[in-house]
């Protein structure tokens, strides 16, 4: 959905994104790869509007690498 603009489940092109972002005390949409939430990976969510479906994606490369050299 992120690069087609399309849903793989319906065809609808109505897709909402949200951002991942980083709340107090861990909370929101992140991956935690240090001590301390400041230094999470966020995640951006991307939903259809018609049918629900959801994927997930990190957008940029540097935090790839930091999830690699923790969890690889």
């Amino acid at each position: 959905m992120k690069n087609s603009k399309t849903c793989p489940k319906c065809d609808s092109v109505n897709i909402i994104k949200i951002p991942g972002k980083h709340y107090g005390y861990g909370a929101g949409n992140i991956i935690m790869v240090g001590l301390t939430a400041i230094k999470a990976v966020k995640v951006t969510r991307f939903v259809c509007e018609r049918c629900g479906f959801s994927e997930e994606w990190i957008e940029n490369k540097r935090d790839i690498d930091r999830l690699k050299a923790k969890y690889k």
